[in-house]
Protein backbone atom coordinates (compact mmCIF):
# COMPACT_ATOMS: atom_id res chain seq x y z
CA UNK A 1 0.00 0.00 0.00
CA UNK A 2 1.27 3.19 -1.11
CA UNK A 3 2.10 6.00 1.76
CA UNK A 4 -0.39 8.60 1.02
CA UNK A 5 0.40 10.94 4.02
CA UNK A 6 1.44 14.61 3.02
CA UNK A 7 5.12 15.65 4.17
CA UNK A 8 4.54 19.67 5.08
CA UNK A 9 7.47 22.43 4.31
CA UNK A 10 7.70 25.40 6.42
CA UNK A 11 8.09 28.43 3.83
CA UNK A 12 7.77 32.17 4.86
CA UNK A 13 4.39 33.75 5.36
CA UNK A 14 3.42 37.14 4.42
CA UNK A 15 2.70 39.73 7.09
CA UNK A 16 3.88 42.96 7.90
CA UNK A 17 5.23 45.21 10.65
CA UNK A 18 2.61 45.36 13.56
CA UNK A 19 4.24 48.74 14.88
CA UNK A 20 2.47 50.73 12.13
CA UNK A 21 -0.59 48.98 12.36
CA UNK A 22 -0.97 49.92 16.30
CA UNK A 23 -0.52 53.65 15.42
CA UNK A 24 -3.30 53.31 12.46
CA UNK A 25 -5.78 51.57 15.08
CA UNK A 26 -5.38 53.59 18.06
CA UNK A 27 -5.76 56.66 15.60
CA UNK A 28 -8.75 55.40 14.25
CA UNK A 29 -10.08 54.28 17.75
CA UNK A 30 -9.38 58.41 18.98
CA UNK A 31 -10.94 59.74 15.78
CA UNK A 32 -14.41 57.78 16.23
CA UNK A 33 -15.42 60.23 19.54
CA UNK A 34 -14.15 63.15 17.20
CA UNK A 35 -15.81 62.08 14.06
CA UNK A 36 -19.24 61.95 16.40
CA UNK A 37 -18.87 65.44 18.22
CA UNK A 38 -17.58 67.30 14.97
CA UNK A 39 -20.69 65.99 12.45
CA UNK A 40 -23.45 68.62 12.14
CA UNK A 41 -25.94 65.15 11.32
CA UNK A 42 -26.30 62.87 14.41
CA UNK A 43 -27.13 59.84 12.43
CA UNK A 44 -23.62 60.27 10.43
CA UNK A 45 -21.97 61.08 13.51
CA UNK A 46 -22.91 57.55 14.87
CA UNK A 47 -22.45 55.71 11.97
CA UNK A 48 -18.94 57.21 11.01
CA UNK A 49 -17.44 57.37 14.79
CA UNK A 50 -18.80 53.65 15.30
CA UNK A 51 -17.44 52.96 11.93
CA UNK A 52 -13.77 54.43 12.81
CA UNK A 53 -13.71 53.01 15.96
CA UNK A 54 -14.75 49.00 14.85
CA UNK A 55 -11.98 49.24 11.86
CA UNK A 56 -9.59 50.21 14.78
CA UNK A 57 -10.61 47.49 16.88
CA UNK A 58 -10.43 45.07 14.20
CA UNK A 59 -6.97 46.03 12.89
CA UNK A 60 -5.47 45.76 16.65
CA UNK A 61 -6.93 42.59 16.51
CA UNK A 62 -4.43 41.37 14.17
CA UNK A 63 -1.40 41.98 16.13
CA UNK A 64 1.34 39.77 17.84
CA UNK A 65 4.38 39.46 19.25
CA UNK A 66 7.54 37.07 18.30
CA UNK A 67 10.29 36.99 20.55
CA UNK A 68 13.81 35.53 19.39
CA UNK A 69 13.74 32.13 18.31
CA UNK A 70 10.04 31.91 17.94
CA UNK A 71 7.70 31.34 15.26
CA UNK A 72 4.24 31.60 14.66
CA UNK A 73 2.44 29.24 11.62
CA UNK A 74 -0.18 31.57 10.03
CA UNK A 75 -3.29 29.39 8.48
CA UNK A 76 -6.64 30.47 6.32
CA UNK A 77 -9.93 28.07 7.58
CA UNK A 78 -7.12 25.26 8.07
CA UNK A 79 -4.93 25.95 4.85
CA UNK A 80 -1.70 26.50 5.79
CA UNK A 81 0.43 29.90 4.77
CA UNK A 82 3.19 30.07 6.04
CA UNK A 83 5.09 30.78 8.89
CA UNK A 84 6.23 34.26 10.54
CA UNK A 85 10.19 34.15 12.38
CA UNK A 86 10.56 38.01 12.44
CA UNK A 87 10.75 39.15 15.35
CA UNK A 88 8.75 42.28 17.11
CA UNK A 89 5.48 43.17 16.97
CA UNK A 90 3.99 41.22 13.87
CA UNK A 91 0.47 41.70 11.88
CA UNK A 92 -1.45 40.04 9.76
CA UNK A 93 -5.36 40.03 8.74
CA UNK A 94 -7.16 38.95 11.83
CA UNK A 95 -8.89 35.81 10.49
CA UNK A 96 -5.78 33.93 9.45
CA UNK A 97 -5.44 31.40 12.92
CA UNK A 98 -2.25 32.12 14.12
CA UNK A 99 -0.18 28.88 15.91
CA UNK A 100 2.96 30.09 17.81
CA UNK A 101 5.49 27.68 17.95
CA UNK A 102 9.53 27.82 19.63
CA UNK A 103 12.11 27.44 17.83
CA UNK A 104 14.31 27.08 20.69
CA UNK A 105 16.52 24.22 21.78
CA UNK A 106 15.46 21.89 24.50
CA UNK A 107 16.82 19.59 26.81
CA UNK A 108 15.64 16.76 28.23
CA UNK A 109 16.73 13.78 30.19
CA UNK A 110 15.11 10.48 29.59
CA UNK A 111 13.42 8.39 32.53
CA UNK A 112 16.18 5.28 33.88
CA UNK A 113 15.27 2.48 31.30
CA UNK A 114 15.77 -0.75 32.57
CA UNK A 115 16.95 -2.82 28.80
CA UNK A 116 19.16 -5.78 28.22
CA UNK A 117 22.54 -5.13 26.60
CA UNK A 118 24.16 -7.41 23.92
CA UNK A 119 24.63 -9.69 26.12
CA UNK A 120 21.58 -10.18 28.05
CA UNK A 121 22.20 -8.41 31.56
CA UNK A 122 19.65 -6.22 32.61
CA UNK A 123 21.47 -2.57 33.14
CA UNK A 124 19.60 0.84 33.94
CA UNK A 125 20.19 3.47 30.83
CA UNK A 126 18.96 7.20 30.93
CA UNK A 127 19.96 9.96 28.46
CA UNK A 128 20.23 13.13 27.74
CA UNK A 129 19.15 14.89 24.70
CA UNK A 130 19.30 18.63 23.09
CA UNK A 131 16.78 19.16 20.61
CA UNK A 132 15.11 21.56 18.43
CA UNK A 133 12.24 22.26 16.32
CA UNK A 134 13.53 23.35 12.59
CA UNK A 135 11.13 22.94 10.53
CA UNK A 136 7.69 24.57 12.13
CA UNK A 137 5.15 22.90 9.25
CA UNK A 138 6.44 19.25 10.13
CA UNK A 139 6.03 19.70 13.65
CA UNK A 140 2.63 21.05 13.59
CA UNK A 141 1.15 19.33 11.01
CA UNK A 142 2.88 15.98 10.30
CA UNK A 143 2.57 14.76 14.17
CA UNK A 144 0.29 14.88 16.63
CA UNK A 145 2.27 15.90 19.17
CA UNK A 146 5.83 16.95 18.38
CA UNK A 147 6.89 16.90 21.84
CA UNK A 148 5.28 14.00 23.08
CA UNK A 149 6.72 11.97 19.86
CA UNK A 150 10.37 13.32 20.48
CA UNK A 151 10.24 11.64 23.88
CA UNK A 152 8.77 8.46 22.98
CA UNK A 153 11.32 8.16 20.48
CA UNK A 154 14.19 8.96 22.66
CA UNK A 155 13.09 6.64 24.85
CA UNK A 156 12.27 3.63 21.93
CA UNK A 157 16.02 4.90 20.07
CA UNK A 158 17.73 4.45 23.82
CA UNK A 159 16.55 1.00 23.96
CA UNK A 160 17.69 0.06 20.53
CA UNK A 161 21.10 1.63 21.36
CA UNK A 162 21.88 -0.52 24.47
CA UNK A 163 20.40 -3.79 22.83
CA UNK A 164 23.68 -3.52 20.29
CA UNK A 165 26.20 -2.98 23.00
CA UNK A 166 27.82 -4.86 25.47
CA UNK A 167 27.95 -2.70 28.86
CA UNK A 168 31.45 -4.01 29.47
CA UNK A 169 33.78 -6.50 28.54
CA UNK A 170 34.75 -9.74 29.88
CA UNK A 171 38.05 -10.92 31.61
CA UNK A 172 38.27 -13.38 28.66
CA UNK A 173 38.09 -10.51 25.33
CA UNK A 174 41.09 -8.26 26.68
CA UNK A 175 43.87 -8.55 24.20
CA UNK A 176 41.81 -9.45 21.37
CA UNK A 177 39.79 -7.25 19.24
CA UNK A 178 37.40 -5.64 21.05
CA UNK A 179 34.05 -4.86 20.55
CA UNK A 180 32.42 -0.98 21.58
CA UNK A 181 30.88 -1.14 25.04
CA UNK A 182 28.52 1.14 26.66
CA UNK A 183 30.82 1.41 29.86
CA UNK A 184 34.33 2.05 28.45
CA UNK A 185 32.89 4.11 24.55
CA UNK A 186 30.81 6.48 25.67
CA UNK A 187 31.70 8.61 22.50
CA UNK A 188 31.44 6.09 19.57
CA UNK A 189 28.06 5.07 21.61
CA UNK A 190 26.93 9.34 22.12
CA UNK A 191 27.96 9.81 18.32
CA UNK A 192 25.45 6.29 16.87
CA UNK A 193 22.43 7.44 19.40
CA UNK A 194 22.33 10.97 18.10
CA UNK A 195 22.59 9.54 14.57
CA UNK A 196 19.90 7.07 15.34
CA UNK A 197 17.53 9.93 17.18
CA UNK A 198 17.87 12.10 14.48
CA UNK A 199 16.57 9.97 12.25
CA UNK A 200 13.00 8.94 13.97
CA UNK A 201 12.32 12.77 14.53
CA UNK A 202 13.39 13.84 11.42
CA UNK A 203 9.41 13.08 10.55
CA UNK A 204 8.80 15.62 13.02
CA UNK A 205 10.75 18.66 11.58
CA UNK A 206 13.14 18.38 14.86
CA UNK A 207 16.89 18.90 14.48
CA UNK A 208 19.08 16.44 17.23
CA UNK A 209 22.16 18.90 18.36
CA UNK A 210 23.69 16.78 20.96
CA UNK A 211 22.42 12.92 22.35
CA UNK A 212 24.48 11.66 25.71
CA UNK A 213 24.21 8.73 28.30
CA UNK A 214 23.43 10.58 31.58
CA UNK A 215 23.06 7.13 33.47
CA UNK A 216 24.30 3.48 33.08
CA UNK A 217 24.41 0.95 35.58
CA UNK A 218 23.92 -2.24 36.35
CA UNK A 219 20.28 -3.42 37.48
CA UNK A 220 19.83 -3.72 41.02
CA UNK A 221 19.14 -7.41 40.86
CA UNK A 222 22.65 -8.23 39.52
CA UNK A 223 24.80 -5.39 40.74
CA UNK A 224 26.18 -7.12 43.70
CA UNK A 225 27.42 -9.82 41.70
CA UNK A 226 28.73 -7.86 38.86
CA UNK A 227 30.58 -5.47 41.06
CA UNK A 228 31.88 -8.45 42.66
CA UNK A 229 33.12 -9.77 39.51
CA UNK A 230 34.64 -6.70 38.59
CA UNK A 231 36.91 -6.48 42.33
CA UNK A 232 37.78 -9.95 40.72
CA UNK A 233 39.30 -8.88 36.94
CA UNK A 234 40.91 -6.10 39.00
CA UNK A 235 42.80 -8.55 42.04
CA UNK A 236 43.37 -11.06 38.94
CA UNK A 237 44.88 -7.91 37.07
CA UNK A 238 46.80 -6.54 39.46
CA UNK A 239 47.93 -9.90 40.59
CA UNK A 240 49.45 -10.25 36.89
CA UNK A 241 51.23 -7.46 37.02
CA UNK A 242 52.72 -7.81 40.44
CA UNK A 243 54.06 -11.08 39.34
CA UNK A 244 55.13 -9.59 35.97
CA UNK A 245 57.43 -7.34 38.02
CA UNK A 246 58.92 -9.87 40.45
CA UNK A 247 60.28 -11.63 37.85
CA UNK A 248 61.70 -9.53 36.21
CA UNK A 249 63.24 -7.95 39.60
CA UNK A 250 64.27 -12.04 40.16
CA UNK A 251 65.91 -12.08 36.49
CA UNK A 252 67.88 -8.65 37.44
CA UNK A 253 69.21 -10.02 40.62
CA UNK A 254 70.76 -13.64 39.87
CA UNK A 255 72.10 -11.98 36.58
CA UNK A 256 73.89 -8.85 38.44
CA UNK A 257 74.97 -11.54 41.17
CA UNK A 258 76.68 -13.86 38.29
CA UNK A 259 78.58 -10.60 36.57
CA UNK A 260 79.48 -8.83 39.44
CA UNK A 261 80.97 -12.65 40.89
CA UNK A 262 79.56 -12.06 44.01
CA UNK A 263 78.32 -15.69 45.04
CA UNK A 264 78.52 -18.86 42.84
CA UNK A 265 75.49 -20.38 42.61
CA UNK A 266 74.47 -23.52 41.57
CA UNK A 267 71.12 -24.95 40.23
CA UNK A 268 69.42 -25.87 43.41
CA UNK A 269 70.19 -22.26 44.74
CA UNK A 270 69.44 -20.52 42.11
CA UNK A 271 66.06 -22.37 42.46
CA UNK A 272 65.55 -21.42 46.21
CA UNK A 273 66.69 -18.24 45.68
CA UNK A 274 63.92 -17.36 43.19
CA UNK A 275 61.52 -19.17 45.61
CA UNK A 276 62.05 -17.10 48.29
CA UNK A 277 62.19 -13.94 46.31
CA UNK A 278 59.32 -14.09 44.54
CA UNK A 279 57.40 -15.38 47.79
CA UNK A 280 58.74 -11.78 49.01
CA UNK A 281 57.99 -9.76 46.48
CA UNK A 282 54.32 -11.52 45.76
CA UNK A 283 53.22 -11.93 49.11
CA UNK A 284 50.29 -10.09 50.56
CA UNK A 285 52.24 -9.53 54.00
CA UNK A 286 55.24 -8.32 55.09
CA UNK A 287 57.61 -11.12 54.75
CA UNK A 288 59.06 -12.43 58.39
CA UNK A 289 63.07 -12.83 58.32
CA UNK A 290 64.08 -16.51 58.90
CA UNK A 291 67.43 -17.31 60.53
CA UNK A 292 68.86 -20.61 58.50
CA UNK A 293 71.68 -22.67 60.85
CA UNK A 294 71.86 -25.15 58.65
CA UNK A 295 72.79 -25.74 54.50
CA UNK A 296 70.73 -26.43 51.98
CA UNK A 297 72.07 -29.84 51.84
CA UNK A 298 71.99 -30.55 55.47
Amino acid sequence: MDDQRTVSRERAARTANGLLVLLVGIGLILLGPITVAQSPDAAVNIAGGLGLALLGLFLLCGLYALQPNEGVAILLFGDYRGTDRATGLRWVLPWYTRKKISLRARNVTSDKLKVNDRRGSPVEIAANVVWRVEDSAQALFDVDDYQAFVNIQIDTGLRDIASHYAYDLGEEEEGVDQELTLRADAEDVARRLRDELANRVRVAGVAIDEARLAHLAYAPEIAGAMLRRQQAEAILSARRLIVRGAVGMVESALKDLGERDVVQLDEDRKAAMVSNLLVVLCADREAQPVVNAGTLYG
